[in-house]
Protein backbone atom coordinates (compact mmCIF):
# COMPACT_ATOMS: atom_id res chain seq x y z
CA UNK A 1 0.00 0.00 0.00
CA UNK A 2 2.73 2.46 1.02
CA UNK A 3 4.50 1.97 -2.46
CA UNK A 4 1.46 2.78 -4.06
CA UNK A 5 1.00 6.32 -1.97
CA UNK A 6 4.84 7.01 -2.86
CA UNK A 7 4.23 6.28 -6.66
CA UNK A 8 0.90 8.61 -6.22
CA UNK A 9 3.05 11.15 -4.54
CA UNK A 10 5.85 10.85 -7.96
CA UNK A 11 8.15 8.75 -6.23
CA UNK A 12 7.85 7.26 -9.78
CA UNK A 13 9.12 10.17 -11.42
CA UNK A 14 12.83 9.46 -10.84
CA UNK A 15 12.53 6.01 -12.81
CA UNK A 16 13.51 5.98 -15.86
CA UNK A 17 14.33 8.93 -18.58
CA UNK A 18 12.56 12.17 -18.91
CA UNK A 19 9.63 11.92 -21.87
CA UNK A 20 9.04 14.88 -24.22
CA UNK A 21 7.51 17.52 -21.73
CA UNK A 22 4.48 17.47 -23.92
CA UNK A 23 3.38 13.71 -23.19
CA UNK A 24 4.04 14.65 -19.45
CA UNK A 25 1.64 17.90 -20.24
CA UNK A 26 -0.91 16.03 -22.02
CA UNK A 27 -1.06 13.39 -19.64
CA UNK A 28 -1.23 15.94 -16.58
CA UNK A 29 -4.35 17.64 -18.67
CA UNK A 30 -6.23 14.09 -18.66
CA UNK A 31 -5.51 13.93 -14.74
CA UNK A 32 -7.18 17.03 -14.54
CA UNK A 33 -9.81 16.17 -16.30
CA UNK A 34 -10.71 13.53 -14.78
CA UNK A 35 -10.58 15.25 -11.26
CA UNK A 36 -12.93 17.98 -12.87
CA UNK A 37 -14.80 14.77 -13.45
CA UNK A 38 -14.60 13.80 -9.58
CA UNK A 39 -15.70 17.00 -8.38
CA UNK A 40 -18.99 17.48 -10.64
CA UNK A 41 -19.69 13.92 -9.29
CA UNK A 42 -19.36 14.80 -5.63
CA UNK A 43 -21.26 18.63 -5.76
CA UNK A 44 -23.55 16.79 -7.61
CA UNK A 45 -24.30 14.04 -4.58
CA UNK A 46 -23.82 17.66 -2.44
CA UNK A 47 -26.73 19.12 -4.44
CA UNK A 48 -29.14 16.03 -4.39
CA UNK A 49 -28.48 15.65 -0.58
CA UNK A 50 -29.18 19.45 0.12
CA UNK A 51 -31.89 20.84 -2.57
CA UNK A 52 -33.81 17.69 -3.92
CA UNK A 53 -36.67 17.01 -2.14
CA UNK A 54 -37.88 13.42 -0.73
CA UNK A 55 -38.69 11.18 -3.62
CA UNK A 56 -41.76 8.75 -3.74
CA UNK A 57 -39.65 5.67 -3.06
CA UNK A 58 -38.09 5.71 0.25
CA UNK A 59 -34.28 6.84 0.64
CA UNK A 60 -33.61 7.23 -2.69
CA UNK A 61 -32.58 10.76 -1.89
CA UNK A 62 -29.99 9.75 0.45
CA UNK A 63 -28.93 6.82 -1.82
CA UNK A 64 -28.48 8.87 -4.71
CA UNK A 65 -26.29 11.42 -2.88
CA UNK A 66 -24.16 8.60 -1.20
CA UNK A 67 -23.58 6.98 -4.70
CA UNK A 68 -22.77 10.31 -6.40
CA UNK A 69 -20.40 11.18 -3.31
CA UNK A 70 -18.43 7.52 -3.26
CA UNK A 71 -18.06 7.83 -7.04
CA UNK A 72 -16.51 11.10 -7.40
CA UNK A 73 -14.21 9.74 -4.71
CA UNK A 74 -13.06 6.78 -6.38
CA UNK A 75 -12.89 8.49 -9.73
CA UNK A 76 -10.52 10.94 -8.04
CA UNK A 77 -8.28 8.19 -6.65
CA UNK A 78 -8.29 6.12 -10.22
CA UNK A 79 -7.35 9.93 -11.81
CA UNK A 80 -4.11 9.73 -9.84
CA UNK A 81 -3.18 6.28 -10.10
CA UNK A 82 -3.75 6.62 -14.21
CA UNK A 83 -1.58 9.29 -14.01
CA UNK A 84 1.34 7.98 -12.07
CA UNK A 85 1.12 4.35 -13.83
CA UNK A 86 0.77 6.61 -17.35
CA UNK A 87 4.00 8.74 -16.26
CA UNK A 88 6.08 5.73 -15.08
CA UNK A 89 5.11 3.96 -18.98
CA UNK A 90 6.09 6.82 -20.76
CA UNK A 91 9.61 7.21 -18.45
CA UNK A 92 10.57 3.48 -18.99
CA UNK A 93 9.68 3.71 -22.70
CA UNK A 94 6.78 1.01 -22.22
CA UNK A 95 3.38 0.52 -23.41
CA UNK A 96 1.18 3.19 -22.19
CA UNK A 97 -1.29 0.77 -19.66
CA UNK A 98 -4.87 -0.25 -20.92
CA UNK A 99 -7.62 1.34 -18.85
CA UNK A 100 -11.21 0.00 -19.27
CA UNK A 101 -12.60 2.61 -16.62
CA UNK A 102 -13.89 5.00 -18.87
CA UNK A 103 -16.01 2.52 -20.10
CA UNK A 104 -17.03 1.16 -16.36
CA UNK A 105 -18.05 4.81 -15.30
CA UNK A 106 -20.07 5.26 -18.54
CA UNK A 107 -22.31 2.22 -17.64
CA UNK A 108 -22.55 3.22 -14.50
CA UNK A 109 -23.56 6.47 -15.17
CA UNK A 110 -25.80 5.03 -17.89
CA UNK A 111 -27.83 1.89 -15.74
CA UNK A 112 -28.47 5.02 -13.11
CA UNK A 113 -30.01 7.39 -15.26
CA UNK A 114 -32.34 4.69 -16.57
CA UNK A 115 -32.93 3.13 -12.81
CA UNK A 116 -33.83 6.64 -11.53
CA UNK A 117 -36.15 7.14 -14.63
CA UNK A 118 -38.18 4.20 -14.28
CA UNK A 119 -38.41 5.10 -10.00
CA UNK A 120 -39.76 7.99 -11.15
CA UNK A 121 -42.33 6.70 -13.03
CA UNK A 122 -43.95 5.35 -9.99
Amino acid sequence: MFATVRRWLGAGQQEGTPPDYRFSLANERTFLAWIRTGLALVGGGLAVAGFLPPLRVPHLREIISITLLVLGSVVAFRAIDRWARVERAMRLRQSLPVSRFPGVLALAVGIGGILLAVANLR
